[in-house]
């Protein structure tokens, strides 16, 4: 059975979005997680996730709702094409701490990093 969240609220000045659920399930979800995971076919591949990076200080400029079953998110980065299901948003939220410790194990074992000027300089070389 599909949990929906009884309030959702984006608070711009943090990047987070908050998933309420009941008075005991309040989810805070940072944009950056929010974005490393995109269910998008561009982040998820085809069976074969494609490792972001550079995602830290990222925003999200806009929710709306997809039909009754998903949350259309787009980030200051211009990623929009992936749709969150409310499936999708509930698994996030309450697997978030261990998603993030594989994230930035996958990150580190890659030689990559969260912070976009770090990415572009090891880019140029």
């Amino acid at each position: 059975m599909t949990k929906l969240p009884t309030a959702i609220n984006l608070h711009k000045a943090s990047k987070t979005l908050t998933l309420t659920y009941g008075p005991d399930e309040v989810y805070n979800l940072p944009a950056e997680f929010l974005r490393v995971h995109s269910p998008s076919a561009e982040v998820q591949g085809h069976g074969k996730p494609i490792l972001q990076f550079g995602k830290l200080g990222v925003s999200l400029s806009k929710i709306e709702p997809a039909g009754q079953y998903a949350l259309k998110l787009t980030f200051d980065d211009g990623h929009d094409s992936g749709l969150f299901t409310w499936d999708y948003l509930y698994q996030l939220s309450i697997r978030q701490e261990q998603l993030w410790a594989d994230y930035l194990d996958e990150l580190q074992k890659a030689g990559k990093t969260r912070d976009p000027a770090l990415s572009v300089v090891k880019l140029m070389l």
